[in-house]
Order: structure tokens, then C-alpha cells, then sequence
């Protein structure tokens, strides 16, 4: 059977994804999340008419004739404090003095600033004339009560975080992190820390793919990995598939005879089992576990392999289950700084270091190793290049779409 292309790989993968259903979560916890629902102001903003400065709350017709050499003197019959309910209004010929953010009383129509008066008290000197409604913000002028604050679909920031709860809201609805299982598979795996003996490695693919799904908005609810028995694999899968929201495992998809992964769920018929038409990441694993009809990923061992495969079909999945749109990232056109080769019929996803060229765009510096081993030429990228299935060679020069990592 021919090789599936990564278009159509993606496309199964995201025909299975549907925005996970609404939370209530406090707002310390919504920052990135998508809201669920249109949210609408329960108050003004400002919920009164306050002070834009330091000074003193007057009449205007007042002090209509105030300049340096003829001071208008009033007497100052408040001292009014952010948070402080005046206790009187300001009549004719009076002032109170007032600071910003401060309620302004009745009686007064506009704000003097400090610098424009001697700061006297229990009188004040007015040296400038100040027009009618100077430096007082309005009740509402910002957001009136029921006006909108998000909109469904918004990504929240930091700023639409300080408008809910200016406007009242303490919690918010949202689409919710995707809770992620990630096991790595393979008896020849030891925990970072602990000494080797011969033929084991660390575990690298599953801290690697943890700290992925987290940098994607996801949360890693359970980490791992497992060795190469069958009966252990498939009992730790069922128990995941009743407790996250998508499993990812890596090793154990391809064509050897310890491929447990691949041969303990494709007894079931519920994971499907194709090779892709890209380097690295040929062997995929797709499909849904249990009854909850977890989505689940089946990556390739080698950790350049997980974390590309990661980046091509895992992401655009997590980020449809938060309800970010669009699924797939925009890529980004870069110019290569050096020539680069590719194997006929697949798409490569090479790794890159970029730089910024004096006109904003981009170069782009393949790495020295393109092997799906070569982690720490992996660390070292910032830039996957996706090299065309038709394309063999690049020259320096040409350009080609990239994912910014």
C-alpha cells in the first residue's frame, strides 16, 4: 500500500478532534485558554465619576476668571481619598481637595491639578482657569454595565484576565488544557539519573514529549515509560484512556518483532497503522482507545522522529481540543544559507537554525545532523524546514516554508 502523505494524515487526525466541552475555571488559571462563551459586563467601568488626577474638585464657573496674577481663592471643605464616599457636595465657591481614582462629589463638574493650584489647605489658590468637565472620567465611558468583555473563541491574555475581573467576574468558562498521557516504550529504557548497563539508554523521548505538550497549552497528566510485555502495555493503556484526554506513546510502531504497541492494539482494531510519506517520522500510529474514544498517537522511537511527529500532528490536535483556530500554525518563508538535500517522494522536516536578515526576513542554516537521533543537533534548531515531496535539492538562496520552533 502506498505511503499516506502528511496532508491526509493530518486531515484524519483532525477529523477526530473536537473542542473539549466547557470548564468554569478561576481567572489565576484562564490566561491562554479560549473563552467558552460571550462574557458581558456586570457593571460600569467606571462604576462612577472619578478623578483623572491629583487636585481639586471645583465648579468651573468658578474659577472661570483663575490666572497666576489674579488667584481665585476657595476653601476646601473636603479631603477626598481613592475608596472614600464623599460626605457632601461641593457647593458655590467651594473646592474639596481629591485624589485620582477618587469619587468625585456632587456639586463638582471639574478637576483642578494639583500643579495648577498653591496646594493650599484648609484654602485653596486656583491659578489656572480649568474648562467644564476637565480630567474627570465618566461612569461607564469605558464598558457600561452588560457591554461585551470577551467574546467566545478569544484567547485570553493578561489584559482580557484584568478586564473580566474589572468587570466583575471572578471565574470564567473555557475551553479546558487537554489532560495528555505520555509513555515511552522499549525495555532498553532507564530513568535520567540512574546508571546504564550495556545496551540501555535514558529515557529521554518521554520527558521530551511531556515538556512538549505542556509548551503546547496541554497538560501532562501522567508521564512514563513501560517495558515490552504485552500484557503490561495493554493494561496500562485502558487505564489512561478512562482517565486523560489523549494518549502519546513513542517506540513500538514499527516493523520489529517487539513492536508491542503496535501489535497490542492492533489486535483490537481501534489504532490504525501506516507509514507517511515524510522523514523523519515514517511509521505513525492513529486512532481512538476505550470507550471514551481517546484520541490516541503511536510515535516513532527516535526522538527527533517523536518530537517532529509531535510538532506535524500532535499539536494541531491539542490546540483543536483547546479550540484554538486555525489548527495548523501559519508557516513561515525562509531563505536557506546553504544547500540541502532531500530524498525523493517525501516530505523532509528538516531541522534549522534561523537568523534575521536586515529586511525582517528570514535565513535559515540547516543543522549538521539530520539523523532521527540527533538530539542534540535538535536542541540546537529553532526552525523545522518542510521540504517539498518533488524537491531533491536546494540551493542557497531558495526559499522554503518553515515552522518556527
Amino acid at each position: 500500500m502506498a505511503d499516506r502523505t502528511v496532508a491526509e494524515h493530518l486531515a484524519q487526525v483532525l477529523a477526530a478532534a473536537r473542542p473539549l466541552p466547557p470548564v468554569v475555571v478561576p481567572l489565576g488559571e484562564a490566561a491562554g485558554l479560549v473563552a467558552a462563551m460571550d462574557v458581558a459586563s456586570r457593571v460600569d467601568l467606571p462604576g462612577f465619576d472619578n478623578s483623572a488626577m491629583d487636585g481639586y474638585a471645583v465648579r468651573a464657573a468658578d474659577i472661570a476668571a483663575a490666572t497666576a496674577q489674579a488667584p481665585v481663592r476657595l476653601p476646601v471643605i473636603a479631603d477626598i481619598a481613592a475608596g472614600d464616599a464623599p460626605s457632601r457636595p461641593v457647593g458655590p465657591g467651594e473646592a474639596a481637595r481629591i485624589m485620582t481614582g477618587a469619587m468625585v462629589p456632587a456639586g463638582a463638574d471639574t478637576i483642578v491639578k494639583v500643579e495648577d493650584t498653591d496646594a493650599g489647605m484648609p484654602f485653596v489658590s486656583v491659578l489656572v482657569a480649568t474648562s467644564l468637565g476637565t480630567s474627570i472620567r465618566r461612569r461607564g465611558e469605558d464598558l457600561p454595565e452588560g457591554g461585551p468583555v470577551v467574546a467566545a473563541g478569544t484567547v485570553l491574555t493578561a489584559r482580557h484576565v484584568g478586564l473580566l475581573a474589572a468587570a466583575g467576574h471572578a471565574e470564567v468558562a473555557v475551553r479546558p488544557r487537554p489532560k495528555v498521557a505520555v509513555v515511552s516504550t522499549g525495555a532498553e529504557l532507564v530513568a535520567p539519573g540512574n546508571p546504564l548497563a550495556p545496551g540501555q539508554i535514558h529515557d529521554s523521548n518521554s520527558h521530551l514529549l511531556a515538556a512538549a505538550v505542556d509548551a503546547a497549552g496541554g497538560h501532562t497528566a501522567y508521564r512514563g515509560s513501560i517495558g515490552d510485555h504485552a500484557d503490561d502495555v495493554r493494561d496500562l493503556l485502558d487505564r489512561l484512556a478512562a482517565d486523560v484526554d489523549v494518549v502519546i506513546t513513542s517506540g513500538g510502531v514499527s516493523m520489529g518483532v517487539h513492536d508491542v504497541v503496535k501489535a497490542v492494539l492492533r489486535e483490537r482494531g481501534e489504532v490504525g497503522f501506516v507509514t507517511v510519506a515524510m522523514q523523519p517520522g515514517k511509521p505513525q500510529g492513529f486512532g481512538r482507545l476505550g470507550e471514551r474514544g481517546v484520541p490516541f498517537f503511536g510515535l516513532p522511537g527516535n526522538p527527533v522522529s517523536a518530537f517532529v511527529s509531535f510538532e506535524v500532528f500532535v499539536r494541531p490536535l491539542l490546540r483543536r481540543l483547546m479550540g484554538l483556530e486555525p489548527a495548523v500554525a501559519p508557516t513561515t518563508r525562509m531563505r536557506l544559507a546553504a544547500p540541502l538535500r532531500s530524498p525523493a517522494g517525501r516530505l523532509q522536516i528538516a531541522r534549522a537554525t534561523v537568523d534575521r536578515t536586515p529586511d525582517g526576513g528570514w535565513v535559515a542554516t540547516p543543522v549538521a545532523g539530520q539523523g532521527s537521533h540527533f538530539v542534540a543537533d535538535l536542541a540546537a534548531a529553532d526552525a523545522l524546514l518542510l521540504v517539498p515531496a518533488e524537491v531533491t535539492h536546494l540551493q542557497p538562496g531558495d526559499e522554503v516554508d518553515s515552522i518556527l520552533l
